[in-house]
């Protein structure tokens, strides 16, 4: 069972350094990712999955959200993927933290 402190936000709301981090754990993209929950209204929503060392977090968002997460970012190609520099560049930055999402 996990015990980690379980986060609920946006993408946008979340550190940066997390933001990165999980780019570098979904270099092609969130939207494939994505997994349906009910939240504590019982509402369905959808969210990104993404584990550290001491936290679980669920990133809120929707697969059009997703796209155009993915569309907005310099970070990402035309094709949709963590473009290689920058994936160089958080990857030296992370020491190859969080592997197990790749």
């Amino acid at each position: 069972m996990n015990n980690k402190p379980r986060v609920l936000k946006a993408f946008e709301n979340l550190d940066v350094e997390i933001q990165e981090q999980i780019k570098l754990a979904y270099p092609y993209g969130f939207k494939e990712h994505l997994i349906k929950f009910v939240n504590k209204d019982g509402e369905y929503q959808s969210g990104l999955p993404f584990e550290t060392e001491d936290r679980y977090y669920l990133v809120k968002m929707t697969v059009a959200e997703a796209k155009e997460l993915i569309a907005d970012d310099d970070d990402y190609d035309d094709e949709g993927n963590l473009r290689d520099d920058i994936r160089d560049e958080y990857e030296d930055k992370y020491d190859g933290e969080d592997d197990d999402f790749e």
